[in-house]
């Protein structure tokens, strides 16, 4: 190829529009020529252990590898095709060999060692004397301290780990993508709403069909469920969802096998690094100390948790029996009637509600939170993107300076993964006499507009994007300069989700709502009525819902700490045992979640699900201040901004949740936003 190759150009935002997958393979294998040739330099005993010397170009290289290889990786979660995909996986391995071999390399670990051991470092920054900290104890978990022949055996468990995890998420997307539910009577689609069988009438007629098509993709599934009349199409849509890559559709998308060689890989490289199991690694640079810890903490929860969930499923049942015939309640039922009890109990239903929330009024109202309390300015900017709806925005400071800048994607799509995150295309740093300011991808999946009508969100979907926004503001308001603990790098991971459920608690204010709903079709704001009515709802299932999340938690944990997975116990038992325990309301036995369940298997939090908990008692404790001092209150956001966004990684998370709170964590907070200790 002739013309440059737009991976390699650093001087700003990425060139999505000039991006091809024939450029990977060239981009990637001239990167990590460079690097490896930066480390020979970099370890040869003439250059000194000095931060400007050794670990500053260290830093350079690895961010221009991280920065052209997390453009590909970003393409292949938004923008799948057959030849993207065939390029990232081609190219993973030598990805995944470098930073093993950085990782297990004994000339660079003693070069961070001798730095720490000098008069130097304690002239350093906290920041970083961090990052230094920081290497050292990461060196270790790479194996760099491990004899040859158990490296090589780390390095190779290392390749194979990472090549599983993208198997995994592709799987589940080509296992999503290969079914649908196609409806030709309109008989059959009563109690779905108006704007759901207009995407499906839209997307029946794209495959050049009639009638009605549903898609396991969230914007059509979860409606379906929640409104669809229809018991036997529900189970259908049901016994579809829950069965993705597993061993009940095609052989080659199933994750089962995958899964059990995920978890004995995992035991294998803890052993190899002297840990009895992958949780006591996971939690080496987490805030909790032990697998035992964090077990107490979730079983701790669920006790207080139990008596609700089995409260409110007494209730849904007696509701089901009494008003909807439904005798036996089934998994494929509780969508349904849950939805038909809160209508009943409260005289709302999420339809209702999601007239009130279109796109445009939504995205304006969350930066008026943003802007009031963190006073910054957000406003549309101009830049390349991946796909005509990806839209591009800029922070500014009061005094107009820039921050920092943010893709926003919002709807679902066959070639996207499903879920909805934040993640970095630019990370700040100084170079020099200027700071490279931050850049971030906010990623959800929404339904996109239909018939004319803008997009409307549930107040569900409303919570999910002030949750990646919190995540987009830790990355984007940093005001540290070395990139290691900037933003989102360097924190404990049950930390990072703090400023995500932070921000969620706004959704629940009147004085936030009032300014950001408009009705589709009048434009009147939402009525304060149906507002109080949400709001008495707000901890509708709330037990349920917990014990839900703690259920997976256990289940991750227990997995990674004292499962054997070369035993004769399955995961799949496992699981039951532990829904045996903390569930109250227990799926069909064909159910599969763990076969979908990315988060743990492809995404990280492998020993980690149990951050979510974790982080809500920190957001929920941290929410408190402005209960206390005004729901907006500048002084508030400033001090939130000052002492945990701005810092980012730069100091343990709990000294800078101390900092704001002035005190530990408690999670009384949590319990009563939950509802379940009283105001």
């Amino acid at each position: 190829m002739t013309e440059p190759n737009p991976l390699l150009d650093f001087s700003g935002l990425p060139r999505f529009a000039a991006i091809r997958a024939e450029y990977i393979a060239p981009a990637v294998d001239r990167l990590l020529a460079e690097n490896r040739a930066r480390i020979d330099s970099l370890t040869r005993p003439e250059t000194p252990a000095t931060w400007i010397k050794f670990v500053a170009p260290l830093e350079d290289a690895n961010e221009r590898l991280a920065r052209a290889w997390g453009v590909v990786g970003h393409l292949h979660g938004v923008l799948d095709s057959p030849e993207l995909r065939a390029a990232y996986n081609a190219n993973q391995p030598k990805i995944v060999q470098y930073y093993t071999e950085l990782g297990q390399n004994l000339a660079l670990f003693e070069k961070y060692k001798a730095l720490r051991a000098l008069p130097e470092y304690a002239g350093l920054t906290p920041a970083q004397r961090r990052i230094i900290d920081n290497e050292i104890r990461d060196f270790r978990l790479s194996g760099a301290e491990l004899p040859p022949a158990q490296k090589q055996r780390f390095a190779a468990i290392s390749e194979e780990l990472a090549q599983l995890a993208t198997r995994f998420s592709e799987n589940l997307l080509d296992a999503t993508n290969a079914f649908s539910l196609h409806v030709d009577e309109r008989g059959k689609l009563e109690g779905i709403p108006a704007d759901v069988l207009e995407t499906a009438r839209a997307a029946a007629e794209k495959d050049g069909k009639p009638g009605w098509q549903f898609s396991l993709r969230a914007p059509s599934y979860v409606p379906f469920m929640q409104y669809a009349a229809s018991r036997g199409l529900r189970e259908q849509m049901y016994r579809a969802y829950v069965t993705r890559a597993s061993e009940f559709g095609k052989l080659e998308l199933d994750n089962t096998p995958l899964i059990t060689r995920i978890l004995k890989l995992h035991q294998e490289a803890a052993r190899l690094l002297g840990y009895a199991n992958h949780a006591e690694v996971s939690l080496v640079p987490k805030m909790a100390q032990t697998p035992q810890q964090v077990l107490d903490f979730l079983e701790d929860l669920a006790a207080k948790a139990l008596p609700f969930a089995r409260k409110d499923y007494a209730e849904l049942c007696d509701f089901s029996a009494a008003e909807l015939g439904l005798e036996q309640l089934e998994s494929w039922d509780l969508a349904y009637a849950s939805e038909k009890l809160r209508v009943t109990r409260y005289a709302f239903s999420d339809e209702e509600v999601k007239q009130y929330f279109p796109e445009a009024k939504v995205i304006q109202g969350m930066f008026r939170v943003v802007e009031t309390i963190f006073g910054v300015r957000i406003e549309a900017d101009a830049a390349e993107t991946w796909h005509p709806t990806v839209r591009f925005f800029r922070v500014n400071d009061g005094e107009g300076r820039l921050l920092g800048q943010f893709y926003l994607d919002p709807y679902a799509r066959d070639t996207k993964r499903g879920g909805a995150w934040m993640d970095e295309a630019i990370s700040r740093r100084r170079l020099g006499g200027r700071v490279q300011t931050p850049v971030a991808y906010l990623t959800c999946n929404f339904s996109e507009p239909v018939g004319g009508k803008p997009a409307l969100f549930t107040h569900d979907e409303v919570l999910t994007l002030f949750h990646e926004f919190g995540h987009g503001l830790h990355h984007l308001l940093t005001v540290v300069d070395y990139i290691g603990v900037s933003g989102i790098h360097g924190v404990e991971w049950d930390a990072v989700e703090l400023p995500s459920q932070f921000m969620e608690n706004f959704c629940w204010e009147w004085e936030v709502l009032a300014h950001m709903t408009a009705h589709v079709d009048s434009g009147a704001p939402l009525p304060r009525a149906l507002f109080d009515k949400m709001l008495a709802a707000k901890n509708f299932q709330s037990g349920m819902q917990t014990v839900r999340q703690l259920e997976f938690s256990l289940f991750d944990m227990h997995l990674h700490y004292d499962f054997d997975a070369g035993g004769s116990k399955t995961p799949q038992q496992l699981l039951d045992e532990i829904r045996s325990r903390v569930a109250v309301a227990l799926p069909p036995p064909y159910n599969r979640f763990q076969n979908n369940f990315s988060h743990i298997f492809a995404g990280g939090y492998g020993a980690g699900y149990y951050s979510y908990k974790w982080a809500e008692v920190l957001s929920a404790d941290a929410y408190g201040l402005f209960e206390e001092n005004g729901v907006l209150d500048a002084r508030s956001g400033r001090r939130f901004r000052d002492e945990i966004l701005s810092v980012g990684g730069s100091r343990p998370a709990l000294d800078s949740f101390k900092a704001f709170r002035g005190r530990e964590p408690t999670p009384d907070a949590l319990l009563r936003h939950s509802g379940m200790i009283g105001a």
